[in-house]
């Protein structure tokens, strides 16, 4: 599996504004249903005005019930509850 350039892109992104100390985390309104996100921000300067760059939102309750991460068995494949050698 191969992440794509524009992922890449900006993760890189987020690590310089992380390291010049331009995150933020604000808490917005998903866009369809409405709920609370608290949202990471990398956080800019046009013309003396603040832009906010949204990057992604924390996961909600636990985040490893969030995602299946890559399987190490299969390069293109991802982990799923039950499968063998996962934790339980």
């Amino acid at each position: 599996m191969s992440i794509p350039s524009h992922a890449r892109s900006n993760f890189q992104t987020l690590l310089r504004a992380a390291g010049d100390g331009n995150l933020a985390l604000m808490e917005c309104l998903d866009a369809v249903t409405g709920a609370p996100r608290y949202v990471i921000c990398a956080v800019g300067r046009d013309d003396g005005d603040f832009v906010f760059t949204p990057f992604g939102h924390l996961a909600d309750g636990n985040p490893y019930d969030a995602y299946l991460p890559p399987n190490p068995g299969d390069p293109g494949g991802f982990m799923h509850p039950g499968a063998p050698g996962e934790a339980p």
